[in-house]
């Protein structure tokens, strides 16, 4: 991080400085006081279940040259003092949070790439980096770190050498991209698709669409929204001719024409893409045929910064998987397609596409719960089952309260399947299912904690 002064940050945030070295430099920011350090600025954000108030003190002692707070504590005020620790009041300390990073990223003229979707936020994200990565000095939000506490905290990596900065934006909530899009300005937006994610809170998919729209609230004529156009929704969209629009696709009306697909199963994909006169053919060394428009995502977006084609196909061909998706791990004979960071009805269905196309002996499909599915959470479970019936799945073991719809609806379709109510009763009795040349996707949404199964699976033998 770039230093910055404490006034400059109480100007910022529009606090008031009630004691401390107005002069002092600011080299970093926190919210967690265990990893606090010389020099930090925290702010004492409000949750559910903490206030960072009762940390100050550890703050204080961990060198912070700062405080932002919302209400003031006598003990906290004389520590600060005697410190030299600078106290800076605010009305609400994440708004704070998130005009500080609003202000900081002002402060360098640098190209700002957004990222939002129902999925593939983070795999386009992560392609975006790579290719963008072998050009420009980028940087980019990590892990899960895409809402309206993680992006502003990822927005202080940003220094004096960046060049381009890549963000996932994520939401469950309307008004969420909107306050993201405040804070980071993208001069380019992404939306992947829009699916059934979250549809519990918006209520439909139109609401989604309004919402991942949110990304353009602040675009000028300049800017570009990039569009997924095989999405059913994203395709028939009205779009603000304010701002420029590029989409991608495997339709001939796509701006970037994706074509001669093919599926090599866990080696990866490849397919050509087509714009302007301009043809390329990309290799990713990642599974499932939906990547191949994460890629074209990236590469479109990479272009409107000067990156060829060539040189996106090059980036693209240093990717690795991240962390639980789709990642594949081999042990004991058997495959295991570790999918398990979310899930959602369309996620879902892409990972059984890449289990049935993997080489090997049985499909089994290990499925837990998908959340925040709404009033039809009972129907899309049970299509999921259905489709892994249709898709040739050979084996559907679920786990969870809403997943033994998926057994239901793969029974349906003539596939073994059965179910397990929690975890730990699956756990005991696992290996009884499991044999050698077994190729086996594990997923469910986040609050599932399936790579808890992955783990078992993965065990060494003894």
């Amino acid at each position: 991080m770039k230093a910055i002064r404490v006034r400059e940050v109480a100007g910022a945030i529009a606090g008031s400085c009630i004691s401390g070295n107005q002069e002092a430099a600011i080299t970093g920011v926190s919210i967690d006081s265990r990893t606090a350090a010389s020099g930090m600025v925290f702010f004492a954000l409000k949750g559910e279940r903490f206030d960072g108030h009762d940390f100050l003190e550890q703050a204080i002692e961990a060198g912070c040259g700062a405080l932002v707070i919302s209400k003031a504590l006598k003990s906290v005020l004389t520590l600060a003092g005697n410190k030299g620790v600078a106290v800076i009041k605010v009305k609400d300390t994440l708004d704070a949070l998130q005009d500080f990073a609003a202000y900081y990223l002002s402060l360098f003229p640098i190209y700002k790439i957004g990222v939002t979707g129902s999925t593939g936020k983070t795999t386009t994200k992560e392609m975006l980096y790579r290719i963008l990565s072998e050009k420009y000095r980028t940087v980019r939000n990590e892990g899960n770190f895409n809402n309206n506490i993680g992006l502003p905290l990822s927005v202080f990596q940003i220094d004096d050498t960046t060049e381009t900065a890549v963000f996932e934006m994520g939401m469950d909530r309307p008004g969420e991209i909107h306050r993201l899009a405040e804070i980071l300005r993208p001069q380019v937006g992404i939306i992947t698709n829009v699916g059934l994610s979250h549809i519990q809170n918006l209520g439909s998919r139109e609401s989604i669409l309004k919402a991942k729209m949110e990304i353009t609230d602040f675009f000028g004529e300049k800017d570009v929204l990039i569009i997924n156009l095989d999405n059913d929704m994203l395709s028939k969209a009205s779009y603000d001719s304010s701002y420029q629009i590029l989409s991608v696709g495997r339709s001939e009306k796509a701006s970037f024409h994706i074509s001669r697909i093919v599926d090599s199963g866990e080696e990866g994909i490849r397919f050509t893409l087509t714009a302007e006169g301009d043809i390329q053919e990309f290799h990713l060394g990642i599974p499932g045929i939906h990547n191949g428009t994460n890629a074209a995502l990236a590469v479109v977006a990479a272009r409107c910064l000067g990156v060829s084609l060539q040189e996106a196909a090059k980036g693209l061909a240093k990717l690795s998987n991240t962390d639980k998706r789709m990642h594949i791990i081999e042990n004991r004979g058997i495959k295991i397609i570790d999918d398990t960071y979310n899930a959602s009805p369309d996620s879902m269905k892409a990972a059984i596409d890449v289990l049935v196309g993997i080489q090997g002996g049985r499909k089994i499909a290990i499925l837990g719960d998908m959340f925040e599915l709404g009033d039809e959470e009972v129907a899309y479970h049970f299509q999921i089952g259905e489709y892994t019936s249709n898709a040739g799945v050979d084996m559907v073991i679920s786990v969870g309260k809403n997943a033994k719809y998926i057994s239901e609806g793969a029974r349906k379709g003539g596939a073994k399947a059965i179910h397990f109510e929690a975890k730990d009763l699956l756990k005991g009795v696992l290996d009884q299912w499991i044999r050698s040349g077994d190729v086996i996707l594990v997923k469910g949404s986040r609050g599932m904690a399936m790579e808890e199964i992955v783990q078992l699976l993965d065990k060494t033998e003894e």
